[in-house]
């Protein structure tokens, strides 16, 4: 009993402690690049990163996979990197690095030593001023990104399910295809289409850059002045503004998996983008049904009926709407039917029912802990700070996220679950094994 007080005790003063406001510096350059700045001295480390507005819905409909594609390419070196050097550069100073892309932004980063601070600014300056964009490399990283394609979708279970999902989820607005794109469209593509993608996006009036850790916030600014204020403006991004068709009738479809021998029942429920008041109780909605072995679906499904092997639920939040899934695994053959039955009988109590005083607070904790625990790390306060200014246009959101949580009531969740996953607003797709 000593040892569970003292856990919640712990977990209270961590949240407690990390409620604390997030103090940053922010201002823009000359050009257009918003800067924000944050000093934390806990540890002798820099987070440098850099997040572009763009992602594959700001593709075109016959050359998809271009944003995922830069996401490498842009690792291929400067006028002043030679090829295959900046990856080199970073471990020899003691560093890391990566990217990742969605829908909605690319984002990259390099956590540094803090005496290394402008070896991660030079190398996202040059990233941004003069990328070496030519033949040899679009050819290098395309096979790079046909192998990720085939190990992590093509050859993978289930691997294609969210394209799948987004196909039909999605008729008018680009989420349409998912970021990995066509390999079709990458070959037909020509190094002038490749370079113009570039010009127009990776820009610095489209993009944020977040130096947090352990930096001096006077000398930090000089040497941003330094590395960014040359590279030149772009014509400003306007991204795509497409209201999607109301799904007022179920649609019901099958799709098929040549990797899979166990078949999956999934449902797609099309909801608002992530700064919606609303996104958050739906996420929490997700959680009573699947986060956990306590959870709703999994103790009925796979605990107490054994009817499922697996279920889940999750509330996939973008910038212009959501998709709320879930799914199932039969067991022992079970009929999908069976399982789509349990399924919906656990969001229709959603719907009628408010939930316990108990799950709620269990609910909260996982999320305030959840929040806690990516704030912990300076690479998650980064990427919070420039979600922040990406896409809620407020850098200081970071600040109220935890009010947000706290905010949510157990009505809340009621609500948006009779407001959004009703049978005639939804997918459901009959997953198979291809025969």
């Amino acid at each position: 009993m000593k040892k569970i007080i003292l856990s919640v005790t712990v977990l209270a003063f961590l949240i407690n402690a990390t409620a604390q406001k997030v103090a940053f510096t922010e201002y823009k350059l000359k050009n257009g690049l918003n800067v924000v700045l944050h000093q934390d001295k806990s540890a002798p480390v820099v987070v440098v990163s850099v997040m572009y507005h763009v992602g594959s819905k700001d593709e075109q409909t016959n050359r998809t996979g271009f944003a995922h594609f830069f996401e490498h390419l842009l690792f291929e070196g400067s006028d002043n990197i030679k090829r295959g050097e900046f990856m080199k550069i970073v471990s020899a100073n003691g560093g890391q690095n990566n990217a990742n892309t969605t829908q909605d932004r690319t984002f990259y980063y390099e956590v540094f030593p803090a005496n290394q601070l402008a070896t991660g600014l030079w190398l996202e300056s040059e990233r941004m001023l003069h990328p070496i964009i030519n033949e040899v490399g679009v050819k290098t990283q395309n096979e790079v990104v046909k192998e990720e394609k085939r190990l992590r979708v093509d050859n993978s279970p289930y691997g294609n399910f969210i394209a799948e999902i987004m196909k039909r989820l999605f008729t008018k607005h680009p989420y349409n295809w998912v970021t990995i794109g066509s390999m079709a469209d990458l070959d037909a593509s020509t190094l002038e289409e490749f370079k113009a993608f570039n010009k127009k996006y990776y820009i610095p009036n489209n993009a944020v850059l977040v130096v947090a850790g352990d930096i001096d916030i006077e000398k930090t600014k000089k040497l941003v002045e330094g590395y960014f204020a040359e590279v030149p403006a772009g014509v400003p991004v306007v991204h795509p503004s497409v209201k999607d068709m109301e799904i007022t009738k179920e649609i019901i479809d099958t799709a098929y998996d040549n990797n899979i021998q166990i078949p999956a029942i999934m449902t797609a429920y099309r909801v608002p983008g992530m700064t919606n008041k609303e996104s958050k109780a739906l996420e929490m909605a997700s959680a009573v049904l699947s986060q956990g072995s306590s959870s709703r679906m999994f103790k009925k499904m796979v605990d107490d009926k054994k009817n499922s092997l697996a279920v889940g639920a999750f509330s996939y939040s973008l910038e212009d709407y959501g998709a709320y899934i879930t799914y199932a695994l039969p067991n022992n053959q079970t009929p999908l039917d069976t399982l789509l039955k349990d399924m919906d009988a656990e969001v229709t109590k959603l719907q009628t029912q408010l939930i316990s005083n108990d799950e709620f607070t269990k609910i909260q904790n996982q999320f305030e802990n959840s929040f806690v625990d990516k704030n912990n790390k300076m690479l998650g306060v980064a990427e919070n700070l420039a979600d922040g200014y990406t896409f809620y246009k407020n850098t200081a959101e970071i600040n109220t996220q935890l009010d947000e949580i706290r905010k949510v009531t157990r009505q809340d969740i009621m609500n948006v679950t009779k407001k959004y996953l009703n049978k005639n607003q939804r997918v459901v797709l009959y997953y198979l094994a291809k025969k």
